[in-house]
């Protein structure tokens, strides 16, 4: 009934033709972009943190996830015992040692 302005029909929607696969693609880079990013650097400090855990000997020098700094007196199955000070002795659970430090690192400190 509008006089001046012409009556608006909608167009057919097109076909998606492909949009599928766009997505499916983007999903795909998104979860290798996670993985060379995420999981995989997390995996290899992981795998370095329970090596350096396993080789823990007598007489290295070792820093805690605290930043207490101790010499290991003792090593038993779960737990180290670090002397931190004369006739002073502490006992950590191994996963708590975050690096060992080169020899001769407590004397220069």
């Amino acid at each position: 009934m509008s006089f001046f302005i012409n009556e608006a029909f909608a167009a057919p929607a097109a076909a998606a033709q492909g949009g599928g696969m766009i997505q499916i693609g983007m999903l795909v880079l998104m979860v290798a972009v996670f993985y060379f990013l995420l999981i995989r650097p997390q995996k290899k400090r992981m795998k370095e943190h329970q090596q350096l855990v396993e080789n823990l000997n007598k007489g290295d020098e070792v820093v805690t996830n605290g930043g207490i700094v101790g010499k290991v007196t003792k090593v038993s199955e779960q737990f180290v015992t670090l002397q931190v000070s004369n006739n002073v002795e502490l006992n950590f659970q191994k996963q708590a040692i975050s690096a060992v430090l080169p020899k001769g690192t407590i004397k220069a400190i």
